[in-house]
C-alpha cells in the first residue's frame, strides 16, 4: 500500500537493520521520515544520504539519551507534537559479550537496560500518543534470543524477553483498535553488530532482506515476525526441548 501521506519514526536509526528500513520506506514514498538515536553526527550523515535518496521527503533528525525515561519521554512528545505518526519502529540495542556481563555487573546493567527496558519504555511513549489518535503502528524490534535463555548470551536474550513480554501486553491492550503493535524477531543477521559471529563462520541472513520483511509485516500489522521465517519453527522447536536435552546442548 503506498505511504504517500504518512509519517515514519525510527528509534535506533543508524543501526543497519532500521537504515535499510527506511531505505524501503522510501522507495515506497512517504511525506515524513524522522531519524532518532545517540550520535548526531551519525544522525546526519544518514540524514543526508536519505534526502539524495528521496529529495521528496521531509527528512529531519533526533538525537538524545535513548536511556534515561525523561528524555524517551522528551523526544516522544517533541515527535508528535505536530500530529501522531503512522509507524514508529524501535531499533536500538547493542550485542554485549556474555563473558563481559558476567564479569562486571555495570555491564550487565547497561545491556539490560539498553536492550530491554529502552525498546519497552519507548514503546510505552509512543503508546500513550497513539492511544489518543486511536490509530498508528507500533514495531519492536525484539530477538529469537529472547525466547530461551542459552548460556551464550543470557543477558542479551533476557533483555529482548523482557521486550517480547512488553510487546505481547500492548497487543492484548490494544485489542480490538485501529492499534498495531508488532513484534520483530530478528535470528542473526548481516550487520555491524554481528561481524565478530561473520568472522566466525556463522551463516547471517542479509540486511536487506530482514528489512523487506519487516517493513511488509508493519504494514501488514503482523502480532509477530521471525526473520528469516525459517526461525519461527527452529525456535519452536529449541523452546520445548526437555530441560535434559536442552543443557546438554552447547548453545
Amino acid at each position: 500500500m503506498p505511504n504517500h501521506d504518512k509519517t515514519i519514526v525510527l528509534v535506533g536509526a543508524t543501526s543497519a537493520i532500521a537504515e535499510h528500513c527506511a531505505r524501503v520506506w522510501l522507495q515506497q514514498g512517504v511525506a515524513r521520515l524522522v531519524l532518532v538515536g545517540r550520535d548526531a553526527a551519525r544522525l546526519e550523515r544518514l540524514a543526508d544520504d536519505l534526502r539524495i535518496r528521496s529529495p521528496g521527503t521531509d527528512i529531519s533528525a533526533m538525537h538524545g539519551d535513548l536511556v534515561r525515561p525523561e528524555s524517551i519521554q522528551d523526544i516522544a512528545d517533541s515527535i508528535t507534537a505536530h500530529g501522531c505518526p503512522d509507524r514508529v519502529l524501535i531499533a536500538h540495542g547493542a550485542l554485549p559479550e556474555q563473558t563481559e556481563c558476567q564479569a562486571d555487573l555495570a555491564e550487565a546493567e547497561k545491556a539490560m537496560h539498553l536492550n530491554g527496558i529502552s525498546p519497552a519504555l519507548f514503546a510505552e511513549a509512543f503508546a500513550a500518543h497513539m492511544a489518543r489518535a486511536g490509530a498508528g503502528t507500533l514495531g519492536i524490534i525484539g530477538s529469537v534470543a529472547g525466547d530461551r535463555g542459552r548460556k551464550s548470551n543470557y543477558v542479551y536474550g533476557a533483555a529482548k524477553g523482557l521486550v517480547t513480554r512488553y510487546a505481547e501486553g500492548l497487543q492484548h491492550r490494544f485489542a480490538g483498535t485501529g492499534i498495531k503493535v508488532v513484534l520483530i524477531k530478528p535470528g542473526p543477521t548481516d550487520t555491524p553488530m554481528t561481524a565478530h559471529l561473520k568472522s566466525q563462520g556463522a551463516k547471517l541472513a542479509p540486511v536487506e532482506e530482514v528489512a523487506r520483511a519487516i517493513v511488509r509485516g508493519m504494514e501488514q500489522g503482523q502480532p509477530e515476525i521471525y526473520v528469516p521465517g525459517k526461525w519461527r519453527w527452529i525456535m519452536l522447536v529449541i523452546r520445548n526441548l526437555p530441560r535434559f536435552v536442552f543443557n546438554k546442548m552447547d548453545i
